[in-house]
């Protein structure tokens, strides 16, 4: 039986305390602490699982040589110092997204992390739900054939957070799911943003992002505080099929449709006429593939350790977590310079292919 690692929790806030208790149920990790600032907070959460060790000191815990790996679970602005310290003392990090509050601050964590020999993952949680697992498995076989749009709405009714626009709040999920099922990943030149702040935040409360990718489709995300209704929907278009992944649909969270415009079949004459006359459409069945169910972390934990015993870069990296960061920061420079396309700024190679 293979030795578990051990592994503490950093940060006993809103993510901390599932953190903890997917540590807690795996079978490759022992979980050997809960740190916190506040200490009670770490206890409570320690108490929640069936106790473990809890302090207030990362020194502490960074010190310790039998602890292997933190996950740290802390705002975004106290992302880089945390993993930088860790990984000067040897340990193995996971981090929640996003990887860092700053790119150029998130560039320097994954060269730290190459430098040190040592694992640096995101925790890119939604992409190991069996929802998403499928989508890229469909993508990577060719059943929607090339990829020719993207279109993804995240909105609610949500907090507005103190710290961050709705761009850094939400959007991560969905361009970490686009890393993850497109080829190619999030390789675009450039990225546009349009936000508003109705609410007189001082922040984008309304946003809109879109962005050309590398292999030909064009990519869009809707983000929004102030929707009354939630909606967690992504629509992936392809030559062949075209796919919708609702997560809010337990029962049907994929839907697949062999409908469509026949692009093969679109004529080719230069008269607009003659063309728009000539256009096909493709009607088709509509399928949905059963998944099972699963709680993502369980994934995202067991990936964490397997990565480590295999020296090999975990599915959501630090790099993937640095590409959704340079998109962020493109789309804070697009933002400021009132919706303009935003040159992407990316020191490290983008994903070429599905893995």
């Amino acid at each position: 039986m293979t030795e578990k690692l051990n592994a503490v929790v950093v940060g006993a806030g809103y993510w901390g305390p599932n953190l903890a208790r997917n540590f807690r149920a795996s079978p490759d990790w022992e979980l050997a602490g809960i740190c916190d600032l506040d200490i009670g907070r770490a206890q409570r959460v320690a108490d929640s699982i069936g106790g473990v060790p809890v302090t207030a000191s990362l020194d502490e815990v960074l010190a310790d040589p039998t602890v292997d790996a933190i996950a740290i679970a802390t705002p975004a602005r106290t992302h880089h110092p945390i993993v930088l310290q860790a990984l000067d003392a040897g340990k193995h990090v996971m981090v929640e997204k996003p990887l860092a509050d700053d790119r150029v601050r998130g560039e320097e964590m994954v060269a730290r992390a190459a430098r040190s020999g040592r694992i640096l993952m995101a925790d890119h949680t939604y992409c190991y739900t069996p929802a998403v697992l499928k989508i890229r498995d469909l993508i990577a076989e060719g059943a929607l054939g090339d990829i020719l749009f993207v279109d993804s709405t995240r909105i609610n009714l949500g907090l507005i957070q103190p710290d961050v626009d709705v761009f850094w709040d939400l959007a991560p999920h969905d361009l970490s799911i686009m890393d993850f099922v497109l080829p190619g990943g999030l390789a675009t030149g450039s990225v546009s943003a349009h936000g508003s702040d109705p609410l007189g935040t001082g922040k984008a409360c309304v946003g809109y992002l879109a962005m050309p990718l590398e292999c030909g489709a064009m990519a869009h995300v809707t983000v929004n505080w102030l929707s009354p209704t939630k909606i967690r929907q992504m629509v992936i278009g392809g030559t062949k099929r075209t796919l919708v992944w609702d997560d809010l649909n337990p029962q049907q969270r994929i839907s697949v449709y062999d409908r469509g415009v026949d692009i093969a079949a679109v004529s080719k004459e230069t008269t607009p006429d003659r063309r728009d006359a000539n256009i096909s459409y493709r009607l088709g069945d509509t399928w949905s593939p059963a998944l099972p169910e699963r709680e993502a972390l369980a994934g995202v934990v067991a990936e964490f350790a397997a990565a480590i015993r295999e020296g090999r870069p975990a599915r959501t990296s630090g790099e993937a977590g640095l590409r959704v960061l340079s998109v962020l920061d493109a789309a804070q420079r697009s933002l400021a310079a009132g919706g303009a396309p935003a040159p992407m700024k990316l020191d490290i190679q983008p994903r070429r292919a599905a893995a």
